[in-house]
């Protein structure tokens, strides 16, 4: 089964991504993860990455559609995958589509998460991230045991700049802008499905694992 799970900042995605994952078995792919997979094994990629990162300049297109193509020619991505976030735009499906393609593979389903501007305000502005590892916490909804510190790790915990409530109420404007043609692109494929996603994850994840048995 292969799965691409598009939503707002804050809907979720990666929380969902992870969790069907493992109710597949199908491996969780996220173009944030690749970045700092590449970056911390000290790719060739994850070099030129990382110089735009510490420039504080986004990672070009470009470069992310070569580590997935990477992601996308290992083994265990074959018979299924869940990938997360990605593509946010329609020149991002046009590059997934070609490297499908190259893999003779097609998407399954395509699920979006809705979710409204109060709660995904309340879910990030009360985000936490390991300033090390990069696991979530939530100051409210799931708070580490030791505050400030990742139950994972140890490492401190640290609220992104992007996390503020003006800045998602920007981000929540670019994603509707730019996302719009995109859930039109997949609409017309019939492979869009909306889920709510404001309630309990477990709620959100039984109605993806429903959708997905269906397309088996």
């Amino acid at each position: 089964m292969r799965i691409i799970l598009l939503g707002p900042p804050g809907a979720g995605k990666g929380t969902q991504a992870k969790s069907l994952a493992l109710k597949l078995g199908a491996p969780h792919i996220s173009t944030g993860d690749l970045l700092r997979k590449n970056v911390k094994e000290g790719t060739g990629l994850g070099i030129k990455a990382k110089d735009y990162m510490e420039r504080g300049a986004l990672v070009p297109d470009e470069l992310v559609a070569q580590m997935l193509i990477v992601r996308f020619s290992q083994p265990d991505v074959k018979t299924g995958f869940i990938l997360d976030g990605y593509p946010r735009n329609m020149s991002q499906a046009g590059v997934l589509e070609g490297i499908l393609k190259q893999n003779n593979m097609s998407i399954d389903l395509v699920v979006s998460l809705d979710s409204s501007e109060p709660v995904i305000i309340q879910r990030l502005s009360g985000r936490l991230v390991c300033s090390k590892c990069g696991e979530n916490f939530h100051a409210v909804n799931m708070p580490p045991l030791k505050q400030g510190l990742c139950d994972k790790c140890g490492s401190k915990l640290y609220q992104r700049a992007d996390d503020k409530e003006e800045t998602i109420r920007k981000r929540l404007a670019v994603y509707a802008n730019e996302t719009a043609p995109l859930l039109e692109y997949y609409q017309a494929r019939n492979l869009l499905h909306h889920i709510p996603a404001d309630g309990p994850a477990e709620t959100v994840l039984n109605q993806i694992i429903v959708l997905a048995r269906q397309k088996q």
